[in-house]
């Protein structure tokens, strides 16, 4: 029997990931211990292929760790068979990729519909929820349009939608506000940390954007595979101003600035 208590957020303790064997290994993650609270917005900041990328997918249970412990929810992921994971990202995990990974037959609200019809409900019912959701991130007028008939930043808010249509209890993001200009993106944050701030949620988000340091509670730095800073955000200490029109980033030129972390 495992003797650390399983927490109700996320515990990760000395999480190690290796990727190749001899002359071609790559240490992605060498010893990570971070514990995430429920009930408030953690980032994970860093330059591209420190590891933030490999470690939120570790959390959310799509990939396997090397070596070390991890605790989502009070569930010891590396006990898990692959179709336990399967079964428990599918009732607890919201995953929002850099990579849209959109359907491309489906419409808007039938792609964020797919974690509903997934968990039992509805094709009906699915859609239905879907196209509330999608009124919140700002697409009621796109619920029946193709992903290839929305831009860049439009398909992130998808993404996002279909995220938190099921009301996940573990959120990951990486790099959810990357196409879309400064005041959709802000929408955006505000509907993550709304999840975020629920005592019974778990949010993480990776991110290069600045822009939305001040929605963070927590900002984690990672370097080498390695925690490198650990601070408070500004969350809650003064409100967060919303951009005005007065913004000239549109969604095509941020999606052509995108980083990708490999």
């Amino acid at each position: 029997m495992n003797r650390h208590a399983p927490s109700r957020g996320v515990t990760c303790r000395n999480v190690a990931k290796d990727y190749g064997a001899g002359a071609a290994l790559v240490h992605a993650l060498r010893g990570v211990d971070l514990e995430i609270a429920p009930g408030e917005l953690t980032l994970l900041v860093g330059p591209s292929g420190c590891g933030k990328t490999t470690l939120i997918s570790i959390i959310a249970g799509t990939l396997d760790l090397t070596g070390g412990d991890v605790s989502v929810l009070g569930h010891e992921l590396n006990q898990m068979s692959k179709s336990e994971k399967t079964f428990f990202r599918a009732r607890n995990v919201g995953f929002v990729f850099q990579q849209f990974n959109l359907l491309p037959s489906l419409t808007a609200a039938e792609n964020v519909s797919v974690p509903q019809v997934i968990n039992g409900r509805s094709k009906a019912e699915a859609v239905a929820r879907a196209s509330e959701i999608l009124k919140a991130v700002g697409l009621a007028d796109k619920t029946n349009a193709l992903p290839s008939q929305l831009s860049g930043g439009q398909q992130q808010r998808v993404a996002i939608a279909r995220a938190l249509v099921h009301e996940p209890r573990l959120l990951v993001c990486d790099e959810p506000t990357s196409a879309v200009d400064a005041k959709a993106g802000h929408a955006i944050m505000e509907l993550i940390r709304q999840v975020a701030v629920q005592p019974d949620r778990v949010a993480v988000v990776v991110t290069h954007d600045p822009r939305v340091f001040d929605f963070a509670d927590r900002i984690v730095t990672l370097e080498d595979g390695r925690v490198a800073g650990d601070r408070r955000g500004n969350a809650g200490v003064a409100p967060v101003a919303s951009p005005g029109p007065a913004s000239t980033q549109t969604e095509s030129s941020s999606n052509e600035g995108r980083e990708h972390e490999s």
